[in-house]
């Protein structure tokens, strides 16, 4: 087990090193994420493991899957997806294309969604949803479009807070425990590894989805992700941030405003 002190050297260090301030994280999710980690590795000693964590970068990448992966569902905030329903797709849908990236995308239940709500505004055929995250393994469970069959019940709640109409088993196929989601929406996605720290804009968006994925960012970074996203928007383009994410007090704050309520800020210029 990792003592608090090495705990608290292993965030300064990760700090330090590659920007990534864990120091606002849940202490006791942290500690028994890398706990598991360090024991799923086999290490004896938290020097060596320290060392590893900061001498090889791809290893890091791993610590980081390991800790932050999997923190998402379909539909999660059902209001913010009855704001994007009500107030963001009616304008996106006077365009002739509509381009959406989903940064740091996770296992993509939230891209699955979004193309549920694309779908039933009829937008989804002339829609194109990239989807992209520094992981390759969760990429590979996205593409995939399956998720576990229990998490089901809570998915439908959601989506029928969210406003939805329809019969949310509609959407996949149950078999073994799983439910697989149909190749209509899947075949309107493109996924590809990106990592926001280091790649640059790869493409012109209306709409930028990236939540909960900044809280584990310093500033600096933070800074750094903000300014490809508006590289990466259209003008009016929107961009939506988790809750615990502002572009208040940055650089950017005056090029966008936000709309009431919501973590959405709608590109001036």
């Amino acid at each position: 087990m990792i003592q608090d002190n090495e705990l608290e050297l292993l965030i300064n260090e990760v700090y330090e090193n590659y920007g990534y301030d864990f120091s606002g994280y849940s202490m006791a999710s942290f500690k028994r994420r890398v706990d598991r980690l360090y024991q799923m590795d086999a290490f004896t000693n938290f020097k060596a493991f320290l060392e590893k964590v900061i001498d090889d970068s791809d290893y890091f990448s791993r610590m980081v899957e390991e800790i932050t992966v999997n923190i998402t569902e379909m539909f999660r905030d059902p209001h913010f997806y009855k704001v994007l329903r009500t107030e963001i797709l009616p304008v996106l849908a006077t365009k002739p294309f509509i381009r959406l990236w989903h940064a740091g995308c996770s296992t993509g239940e939230e891209v699955y969604s979004m193309a549920i709500l694309l779908k039933e505004a009829n937008l989804l055929e002339k829609s194109l949803l990239y989807a992209t995250d520094i992981s390759p393994m969760v990429l590979d469970v996205a593409r995939k479009g399956v998720f576990p069959l229990r998490m089901m019940k809570q998915y439908s709640e959601n989506y029928m807070n969210s406003g939805g109409k329809e019969d949310f088993s509609d959407y996949y196929t149950a078999n073994y425990g799983l439910a697989k989601f149909g190749e209509d929406l899947s075949s309107k996605m493109v996924f590809s590894q990106h990592n926001l720290v280091s790649d640059r804009s790869f493409n012109e968006f209306d709409l930028i989805l990236c939540r909960n994925v900044l809280i584990y960012f310093d500033k600096d970074l933070q800074e750094r992700a903000f300014h490809l996203f508006d590289d990466s928007l259209s003008k009016l383009g929107y961009l939506a941030l988790g809750t615990k994410e502002t572009l208040k007090y940055t650089s950017m704050q005056k090029r966008y405003k936000q709309l009431e309520k919501e973590k959405i800020w709608r590109k001036l210029h």
